[in-house]
């Protein structure tokens, strides 16, 4: 009998294992054995198997029950609810608004009851939010941000249209608003409410007409509160506070000092020097902090910034400082590219997006402030030739900031391409003679340039238009020195054979195909210019020469094209 038991058990076993196979359920897990009883009669029914049943479902946990507010939403539902909640929370400020001016319109209220009552309704909405908070934290708070849109408009229509505040204690009210602002932002977990407060501190001084005798206050001002978003972003991990900020603070005194204080251009100075410093702190000490570099979206907001800051400091330093305009500005570069240093050893990681809007804004730096203003015009072609060979061996160098590189390759680039136009096809020097000295030495950089990147795989497919530039640069040295249009023919061909030659012996089929582009211009030219109003014997020797040259090349390039197969 304990046979056929055992091998019932051991069929029931197989049964499992085929049942789970086909199945594919989730692994199978040991079973620890009960505690043996040799008294328990039905010990052999209960021997444990040796592995979990195959057909036993997980049970489903329950979770706990949810509050009210927060039961089974979607994400759907969650967005027609924000949108519900919103609403709801604004037409509740609407209808403060119009009941306050109907009472005032009948004469039921005096100004300053009218005001109290609008006081009393944000007190009410806050003090409704903070009580609903344990049923949704996140639901609840749209109510206190709608009180604190009533007591913003209650402080301006004190101040603005009844006059029944002064300017200091205006102030105060408006600073105290941003505090609850920024503590109900902790306590409910939002950051609306600090976008609520940056806006608010730094328009007040623009409803308020506040601080209009001295412009230093304005940068105390300013100031202290840029401090202040900087720590609230930080402790709160999120950088989208002080990005307010530093384009609130940047757009708000601009517009203040040249209404208020124009000749204190020192004094803007100074601030936009503070402003620089604080939020560049605050974006490294934030990354460093929470072990976070910037985003790719968190990079893009950045870098208007830095320009923004960038054209506004660089406009006044032109205007009355002239001299030493490029020399800060070259400056405010070294400073981003420490701090960039800094960052990247602190976090030892590289910096993608930080590292982008770095090199991006030192690029603009050298191109504004060293090329345009400090290099003189008539030397600019030479520079850039004398320049551009060690700085494109540095930044094509294997780096791990690639991302920092980037904007410097494409500055070189820029640059190269605008001075070879300038040399090559506009013959314009700057003043400077010795045009067709500039175009060789361009051309033979271009060939250079070629030569040493058509081994690089991912350089060859933008190494190529090196090489058509410097086809086009001799062919242009040839067509302004040759006055004899068959000479000028004769050049151009002997430059597609040479080309065709070089590539047979390289095996290079990029330089093959190169020289076709020299025959069709040299066959364009013949048809459109040697033909039309030339000598008989010209026009004899022109056809004669580029028949000869294509006939020749065509020759050569059956066996470039041999190579490719």
């Amino acid at each position: 009998m304990a046979d056929v038991e055992e091998q019932l058990r051991a069929l029931n076993l197989r049964l499992a294992r085929l049942e789970e196979a086909v199945l594919n359920l989730s692994p199978r897990v040991p079973v620890a054995a009960p505690v043996r009883d040799e008294d328990d009669p039905h010990f052999r029914n209960t021997e444990p198997q040796p592995y979990a049943a195959a057909t036993a479902q997980p049970q489903a946990k329950l979770a706990p029950a949810s509050p009210f507010f927060e039961k089974s939403v979607d994400a759907s539902e969650l967005t027609v609810t924000q949108v519900m909640g919103w609403t709801g929370a604004t037409l509740l400020v609407l209808a403060a608004v119009y009941l306050i001016r109907l009472v005032y319109d009948a004469g039921w209220l005096t100004p300053p009851r009218q005001l109290g009552l609008a006081v009393l309704g944000g007190v009410g909405l806050i003090v409704a939010g903070l009580r609903l908070r344990r049923l949704d934290s996140n639901y609840a708070s749209l109510l206190p941000a709608g009180g604190l849109v009533v007591f913003f408009l209650a402080i301006y229509g004190a101040h603005l249209y009844y006059h029944l505040i002064g300017m200091g204690v205006a102030t105060t009210a408006v600073i105290c608003n941003c505090l609850l602002a920024l503590w109900l932002g902790r306590i409910f977990g939002s950051e609306i409410y600090g976008l609520f407060a940056v806006v608010g501190s730094y328009s007040a001084p623009l409803l308020l007409r506040a601080m209009s005798g001295s412009v230093v206050d304005l940068v105390i001002y300013f100031t202290a509160w840029s401090v202040v978003f900087c720590l609230y972003a930080l402790a709160i991990g999120n950088r989208r506070p002080y990005l307010l900020a530093g384009y609130m603070a940047l757009v708000a005194f601009q517009v203040l000092w040249e209404q208020l204080a124009r000749s204190q251009w020192g004094v803007a100075l100074v601030f936009q020097t503070l402003q620089f410093a604080v939020f560049l702190s605050a974006a490294i000490t934030f990354s460093v902090r929470h072990e976070r570099p910037m985003t790719q979206a968190e990079g893009v907001a950045h870098l208007p910034l830095l320009l923004l800051f960038y054209a506004l400091q660089y406009a006044i330093l032109s205007r009355h400082l002239p001299a030493l305009a490029p020399w800060v500005a070259l400056g405010s570069a070294a400073v981003l590219l420490l701090a960039y240093g800094v960052a990247r050893r602190a976090l030892g990681v590289s910096l993608a997006a930080g590292g982008f809007i770095v090199g991006a804004y030192c690029a603009l730096v050298l191109f504004h402030a060293v090329y345009l203003e400090l290099l003189p015009d008539r030397w600019a072609s030479w520079a850039v030739l004398l320049v551009l060979p060690p700085a494109a061996l540095f930044v094509t160098r294997p780096a791990a900031d690639a991302q920092l590189m980037l904007p410097f390759k494409l500055l070189l680039g820029g640059l190269l391409a605008l001075n070879y136009v300038r040399v090559v096809l506009l013959d314009d020097t700057g003043g400077v003679g010795q045009t067709t000295l500039l175009s060789l030495l361009y051309t033979a950089e271009l060939y250079a340039a070629w030569f040493l990147g058509r081994g690089h795989a991912a350089l060859r497919q933008w190494i190529v238009f090196a090489l058509y530039a410097a086809h086009i640069g001799l062919m242009g040295v040839v067509l302004r020195n040759f006055d004899n249009a068959l000479l000028v023919s004769l050049a151009w061909g002997a430059l597609a054979l040479a080309s065709l030659l070089l590539a047979f012996r390289t095996r290079d089929q990029d330089l093959g195909k190169s020289s076709l582009f020299i025959f069709a211009a040299s066959l364009v030219k013949v048809i459109l210019h040697d033909l039309a109003g030339a000598a008989p014997l010209l026009r004899i020797g022109s056809l004669v020469v580029v028949g000869l040259s294509l006939y020749a090349g065509g020759l050569l390039y059956k066996r470039v094209v041999a190579l490719e197969r």
